[in-house]
């Protein structure tokens, strides 16, 4: 009596795998431009991550040690240090001068300050030089 159990349940097993196996022949015959662009779409979107993760720069682990000797040479004050860093954050006058306690028309005159000694002509460029001559992170 197992055995007949045994081999009627695997028979039905066989059966259901053959309907299963061709059911799946017929979706993919039915619907094969569709899978194939499903997959063909999947390995670009991996592919994707994957060089975009190669390609974007990674944040340097080390601190950040300002460059003293250019802020003297340039003759940055605190109070334009403290205006250039909160440039670099995006903030705009009125945000600057409310962090920092100043009236905008101050910021103003820090920001002409900054572009003059940092040879500028506008905040992104500022924040650039600034950026690479160490004078803020």
């Amino acid at each position: 009596m197992k055995w007949s159990i045994f081999f009627y349940g695997l028979a039905i097993a066989a059966l259901s795998f053959a309907l299963a196996w061709l059911d799946f022949r017929h979706v993919t015959h039915f619907y094969s431009t569709e899978i194939y662009i499903f997959i063909v779409a999947i390995i670009f979107v991996v592919l994707g991550f994957w060089v975009g993760n190669k390609l974007t720069p990674k944040n340097p682990t080390t601190n950040f040690e300002q460059n003293d000797k250019a802020i003297k040479y340039l003759g940055i004050s605190e109070r334009e240090l403290e205006v250039m860093v909160a440039l670099s954050d995006g903030a705009s006058n009125k945000v600057i001068a409310r962090k920092l306690e100043i009236s905008p028309n101050t910021v103003k005159t820090h920001l002409a300050k900054l572009f003059e000694k940092l040879g500028a002509q506008n905040r992104t460029e500022a924040t650039n030089k600034a950026r690479e001559l160490q004078i803020i992170p």
